[in-house]
């Protein structure tokens, strides 16, 4: 079984986080209240370009090292189905090689579906990831 470069507790953060980031939908209230409690917290759901959840997301994967961006970009080409474990190197080079096409993060908030890839990813490595934690497959 392959190595991961990046800790199965950050997979999970990015698991979490992902997930917050990805029920968000293009705007849909034009006739917003003046107060989340006017507008029924419709808005809280609306994607308007300056997300707190997808800056948070960005902040933590630039602070990752070279090779932990690298495996977080492969782990989720793998839970994507774009190779098996067995392919991991090969995951990872293609990973290496596209980091030339600009930021990590950027790459990453455009996938949809991301948290589900990285979960799906753990899983090919044996861990499943829950909110409280990422553990062994039994």
């Amino acid at each position: 079984m392959p190595e991961l470069a990046i800790s199965p507790e950050k997979v999970g953060f990015l698991i979490e986080k992902a997930r917050q980031f990805d029920v968000k939908e293009a705007a849909s209230d034009p006739d917003s209240g003046s107060s989340a409690a006017d507008d029924d917290m419709i808005d809280v759901l609306e994607d308007d370009g300056r997300d707190p959840v997808a800056r948070e997301i960005a902040g933590f994967i630039d602070a990752l090292s070279e090779d932990e961006q690298i495996d977080l970009v492969a782990l989720m080409r793998l839970g994507r189905g774009d190779g098996t474990i067995e392919e991991w190197k090969d995951l990872r080079q293609q990973a290496a090689e596209g980091r030339s096409g600009g930021p990590t993060a950027r790459y990453l908030l455009g996938e949809p579906m991301l948290g589900d890839f990285l979960a799906e990813g753990l899983g090919e490595f044996g861990l499943s990831w829950t909110e409280e934690r990422t553990t062994p497959i039994q």
